[in-house]
Order: structure tokens, then C-alpha cells, then sequence
């Protein structure tokens, strides 16, 4: 490969390791090519799947910041950029080895880190946002306003949200019933101490001036 097409090459792969939510390294020894293009097909939007040549990979790591590549770099190597939900791109390769044994997950990088090959198929067995979000939301029977906030809003935010949810149900149990709290019984106005004796006084002058009125 001449200078200019391989420092253009690596650039793309660096570029790609900037611009990916995460990415999976694999062996795709053995693999046809329609085998390759059923799982391009299978990942959809959640990753791009591209074979790379382990120098140029080995280059692109170390100037996107990638340290410890370089001993997942053996045998023939193709990487899932993930763009999507990490998750769920996690789960169709290891999906796609489990029925296509030849493809081998060797390790990949998420915010930065390594992982191995055992941490991505841990990574895999995870719910999906969209499944952990729905759990939550159902959660919170007493807003509505609530859950809707809680679907839009980031993963931090959400978590911060059931958070403050979990600590104001267990100040009041009757928040994740529907309730707003029991409200305190009503309390009758005290009588005036000093009423009674004055109803008493208007009504003795009354009667003593009824029997003072002269005898027609």
C-alpha cells in the first residue's frame, strides 16, 4: 500500500474509533463472504463491520488513544464500530458466533477501555436501554410527567431520577401505590373558653327584667 493510501486508511479507522460509541475486535477466520455480509445485515445501524489489517489497526489505536491493542491484533481481524446501542450490537455478534462458530470475539474498547473477550459477552447480557428505561418508568406509577421525563432523558439523568425516587418512597411508602400520602385528620375548632359564660350572662338580665316589668 503506498504512503498516502495507507496514512489515509488509518486515518479512516482512527476516525472511526473517535467517532464510535464503543468497538469489538474479532477473528473472522473461516467466515464466507456471504457469511460477512449476514452479519453487516444483522448489526443494522447499532455498528459498522469492517475488516482492517492489523498494522493499520495497530497504528489507529495508538493515535486515538488506544493502549493495550496490540495483543488482540492476531489473525485475520474485523472490527464492529458501534454506533447504536452498545448493547444490543454486543449481543448480535455474540449471537452470530454462538450459530457461526468460525467468528471469535477477541476483546474491544468501551469509553476508552479494554475489554476481553469475557467482559463483552458480559456486555451482552445485559438488558437494553430501552428495556432498563421501561422497568424504571413502570416503576413510577404516582407521574406520569415523571416516567415521559425519564424516557427522554439520558442514561445519568435517569439514574438521578429513580435515585431522588427511591429516597422520597422510602420517606413515604404510599408514593410508588399512587398515593400522595395519608393527609392528617381534620381538627374541629376549639371552643372559645370565654363563649359559654357569655351566652349565660345576655340570658340572666332577660329573665330578671321579665319579672321586673310592671302588671298591666
Amino acid at each position: 500500500m503506498a504512503r498516502p493510501d495507507k496514512a489515509a486508511a488509518v486515518a479512516e479507522v482512527v476516525d472511526s474509533f473517535n467517532n464510535a460509541a464503543g468497538a469489538v475486535l474479532t477473528e473472522y477466520r473461516g467466515l464466507t463472504v456471504k457469511q460477512l455480509q449476514d452479519l453487516r445485515r444483522s448489526l443494522g445501524e447499532n455498528a459498522n463491520y469492517a475488516v482492517v489489517k492489523n498494522t493499520l489497526a495497530q497504528i489507529a489505536a495508538k493515535e486515538a488513544g488506544i493502549d493495550g491493542f496490540d495483543d488482540l491484533l492476531t489473525g485475520p481481524t474485523a472490527i464492529a464500530f458501534i454506533n447504536g446501542d452498545v448493547v444490543e450490537a454486543a449481543k448480535g455478534l455474540r449471537d452470530f458466533a454462538k450459530a457461526n462458530p468460525a467468528l471469535v470475539i477477541k476483546g474491544g474498547v468501551l469509553d476508552g477501555g479494554l475489554l476481553d473477550a469475557k467482559e463483552v459477552a458480559r456486555l451482552a447480557d445485559l438488558e437494553s436501554r430501552e428495556v432498563l428505561l421501561g422497568k424504571l418508568a413502570g416503576a413510577m406509577l404516582a407521574s406520569l410527567s415523571q416516567a415521559v421525563y425519564l424516557l427522554n432523558a439520558p442514561i445519568s439523568q435517569a439514574a438521578r431520577l429513580a435515585g431522588a425516587l427511591q429516597a422520597k418512597a422510602e420517606q413515604d411508602p404510599t408514593i410508588l401505590a399512587g398515593g400522595a400520602g395519608t393527609p392528617a385528620p381534620a381538627e374541629e375548632a376549639p371552643v372559645a373558653a370565654d363563649e359559654a359564660p357569655a351566652a349565660e350572662a345576655d340570658e340572666a338580665p332577660a329573665a330578671e327584667a321579665a319579672d321586673e316589668a310592671p302588671e298591666a
